[in-house]
Formats: structure tokens, C-alpha cells, sequence
């Protein structure tokens, strides 16, 4: 049996909350004020590779929180345990050829194995070099399919549904104001007439009071 890899977080970097689709995985730590996260793909260095190269993409400011505190390590994790990460729904045969980028990626390598190569490129002693450092060497590999992939699922871990295991606490959709994926707004027409409406963020589960379960639910 493979032994269980895990990230330890700090707890402030979940906001605080232990987000209810990774209620049953998190476990305390020696410390109080950290939690071991199971991971289904990586190794634990490299997924402290990983979230120190999304908190150089996104990183916390003045203006709110980053991809640490939105937990996004754990969305990308995730992700390529499940089929998307196997390129199970994607026509993977030949010929591999440079196409035009309307047509999208039309490499032979699947997202997980793009992730190990890109890793590699970084290099296990990334997540302790110094933000300048780490920068530079994220500049060296803009230009590579495995940095395009890593800044985009950057951005989907920081605003995704939490049920994905990005955006933890909503503190994504609180950055930017925005309301969950609410059905309607009837309700609320009358009671704010004339006003700034801001209600609190809801998650997709607890808009319809019942779990939900996600793509990457699907892990072999």
C-alpha cells in the first residue's frame, strides 16, 4: 500500500474554517494552529512547490487574500487525481503537431504528466527560495504549456465552487464580490428596492442543501 502523502497548512490559511468537502481529510497536526491535508496526486514537496509557485501568481496583498488562503494546492491536487488529470475525456491519439492556439493544446503528455515535468523544472528547493528568486525562475518556464496550465488553474483554485476543494471559506468570491451561483433574486427585489444589494456568498451545496459531487470525485 502507497504511504498517504500531506500538506500541512496553516489553519489562519483556511480562513479559519474547515471547508465541509475536506471536513472528513483534515486531520490536527502536532501544532494547533496547522492541519495535515491528505493529497491524492502529489508527492508532499511537490505540492509545496506547487502552492509556492500559485502564491507567486496570486499572491496575498493589501487588497485580500491569495491562492495559500484560498487552499488552491488542494484544488489542483484534486483536479489531476481525477479522469481530467488521466486526459480521460480527451482525444489523445496522434499526429502530435504545433497547431494554431484556437485549436488549443495538442501535446501527447497528460495534465498529470505535464505537472511532474513542469515540477522538475522548478526544482524541489523552490518553495525556500525567496519571492524574488522564485520569480525569476517562474520567468524562465512563462513561456512553457506547464506555466499556461499552472496560471490557469491558479485562477480556477481561487474562484471556483469550494465543493472543488479551491476558494476555501469563499474567500475568492468575497474578494470580488460575487454572490454564488444563486438561482434567482426574486425574493429579494422588494426588500431591497432602490438599494445596494451584497449578500454573503453561497456555495453551490448549500444553495441546494445537499452535497454535490464534482468531477474530481471520480479518482481510481
Amino acid at each position: 500500500m502507497k504511504r498517504r502523502e500531506f500538506i500541512v497548512l496553516p489553519a489562519k490559511a483556511l480562513g479559519g474554517l474547515m471547508l465541509y468537502s475536506l471536513v472528513g481529510e483534515l486531520i490536527p497536526a502536532s501544532a494547533e494552529d496547522v492541519v495535515k491535508v491528505p493529497l491524492r496526486f502529489f508527492t508532499a514537496t511537490e505540492a509545496q512547490v506547487v502552492q509556492a509557485a500559485c502564491e507567486r501568481i496570486f499572491p496575498s496583498d493589501d487588497s485580500g487574500p491569495g491562492a495559500t488562503e484560498a487552499g488552491v494546492v488542494i484544488y489542483i491536487d484534486r483536479q489531476l487525481a481525477s479522469p481530467y488529470g488521466r486526459d480521460k475525456h480527451r482525444y489523445t491519439k496522434g499526429p502530435w503537431v504545433e497547431s494554431i492556439p484556437e485549436h488549443g493544446y495538442q501535446g501527447k503528455e497528460t495534465p498529470q504528466q505535464v505537472y511532474r515535468a513542469g515540477i522538475g523544472l522548478l526544482a524541489a528547493d523552490f518553495a525556500g527560495l525567496s519571492p524574488d528568486q522564485q520569480d525569476l525562475r517562474l520567468e524562465k518556464i512563462e513561456e512553457t504549456h506547464f506555466f499556461q496550465l499552472l496560471r490557469t488553474h491558479t485562477v480556477e483554485g481561487m474562484f471556483c465552487d469550494p465543493l472543488h476543494g479551491g476558494n476555501i471559506g469563499m474567500v475568492g468570491w468575497k474578494l470580488i464580490g460575487y454572490p454564488g451561483p444563486r438561482m434567482n433574486y426574486r425574493d429579494q427585489i422588494d426588500k431591497h428596492f432602490g438599494q445596494t444589494y451584497s449578500p454573503a456568498p453561497m456555495s453551490l451545496e448549500q444553495i441546494l442543501r445537499h452535497p454535490v459531487k464534482g468531477v474530481e470525485d471520480d479518482v481510481e
